[in-house]
């Protein structure tokens, strides 16, 4: 740090003789205290003029004791220098041997708009620190009518107007991350498409991951065709954030058109892998998904599943663990995958509750266990709500409860429970 003595600091050099520039610039905390602090703070000088440089480092001596200065005399130096730390405010001459006007006030924004900058103008070029600040600074001084005072209060309030942009522009990025978000869950998890009279009563539920930190690529989808034929489909991409959550809309909006075009099976998981490979943003990426037809008039139930998870069967009080054959995830062997449909039978007054791995997969005790897929059919036959949405809000709320002390369930959690509509199982009784 620049060093002087009397109170004073010294732009010329410090006391071991060093030339300027020379010592490191103080690292700035990431938080300020409440009390306005100088000696916390830091500030990048650049002015080619000695004697200009000795009027600032007075009027920092009586305005701002004890704030740390560095001086360097171009843009060139004051670009390395921003490479290697950022201040808390740059002091600009805006007339330097390689950079003049706003090309100078360019070259310190070029490197960061982290920092605040007040320009330091002649008697003669107002005008130019208007148009300095209309491009970005936060203040101008003119060089001859700086009152040690009004010095300091200017680098002052550049200093908080800068952190309050900052702040600012977090909580709009935020805003907008947020809504993007939105928009992305909304893609994954749509309302169900029921054409004609409804054949079966659907629950569905998502719980995004701890903290909320990432959006994940979990997603489902529920298509009922016009003869009653239900459609139904739970996914997973694998990875957090909001290139898994896109390619999770893309598979959810092709796997509908798919439905809709009266495509279904093994040609289907073909065609969504299709999509897959082209959509994800990385090699790694692959997705796992069940896909159900279910058919009222014989309460048949087609099963094609990606390596995902099995499945709950609930009928009454029993509740048993459902996992058909099923072939690897989508891009995980492209072009190479053999998967196969399977037909199970859901009897009525039954339901299957289908749902992603992050249900089980969180931390339930201390070190690396997991619930698992025994331990979650386990916990499902405690449960004792009747009700379709009940029973599967309960057994979310104690999966979560059990991952409560490792700060709740860490995936994403999504959940769609089908069961035959109260007006089947009403025909089947006469």
């Amino acid at each position: 740090m620049l060093s002087g003595q009397s109170g004073r600091v010294s732009l010329l050099g410090g006391s071991d003789g060093k030339a300027p520039g020379a010592a490191p610039i103080p690292v700035r905390p990431p938080e300020r205290a409440a009390v306005w602090n100088w000696p916390d703070l830091s500030v990048l000088l650049i002015e080619d003029d000695q004697a200009d440089a000795l009027l600032v480092e007075e009027l920092i001596a009586d305005g701002a004791p004890g704030l740390p200065v560095r001086w360097v005399r171009s843009a060139a130096e004051a670009r390395k220098r921003l490479a290697v730390e950022l201040p808390d405010c740059v002091l600009l001459d805006l007339h330097l041997p390689d950079a003049q006007g706003l090309e100078a006030l360019a070259t310190v924004r070029e490197y960061t708009d982290q920092v605040a900058v007040v320009v330091l103008t002649g008697l003669d070029q107002e005008q130019i620190g208007l148009a300095a600040v209309a491009a970005g600074a936060q203040d101008y001084l003119i060089k001859g009518r700086i009152e040690p005072e009004l010095f300091g209060r200017a680098l002052r309030y550049a200093i908080q107007r800068k952190q309050a942009e900052r702040a600012a522009a977090a909580l709009r990025a935020s805003q907008m991350r947020a809504q993007e978000n939105a928009r992305l869950e909304r893609g994954l998890l749509p309302t169900p498409l029921l054409r004609g009279e409804r054949a079966v009563d659907i629950v569905a539920r998502y719980r995004p991951g701890r903290a909320n930190a990432l959006l994940g690529g979990d997603f489902y989808d529920v298509v009922q065709q016009a003869d009653g034929t239900v459609h139904a489909l739970i996914g997973d991409v694998a990875g957090h954030g909001p290139d898994e959550a896109a390619t999770g809309v893309a598979l959810r909006l092709a796997w509908r058109t798919l439905v809709l075009s009266d495509i279904s099976g093994i040609r289907q998981l073909r065609l969504l892998e299709e999509v897959l490979l082209a959509e994800r943003t990385g090699k790694q990426t692959f997705a796992t998904l069940t896909s159900l037809t279910l058919c009222p008039d014989d309460h048949r139930v087609l099963v094609t599943r990606a390596g995902h998870p099995g499945m709950l069967l609930r009928t009454g009080s029993a509740v048993d663990w459902v996992e058909v054959p099923g072939g690897p995830a989508l891009g995980f062997l492209p072009g190479r995958a053999d998967w196969t449909t399977h037909e199970i039978t859901l009897p009525v007054g039954s339901g299957l509750m289908l749902f992603t791995d992050g249900l089980f997969e969180g931390h339930t005790t201390v070190g690396e266990d997991r619930l698992g897929e025994e331990g979650l059919l386990e916990l499902a036959r405690t449960v004792t709500a009747a009700e379709p949405s009940a029973f599967v809000d309960e057994l979310i709320g104690r999966a979560e409860s059990l991952a409560e002390s490792h700060g709740g369930l860490e995936d994403d959690v999504a959940v769609m429970y089908l069961q035959w509509h109260h007006r089947d199982l009403n025909q089947d009784n006469r």
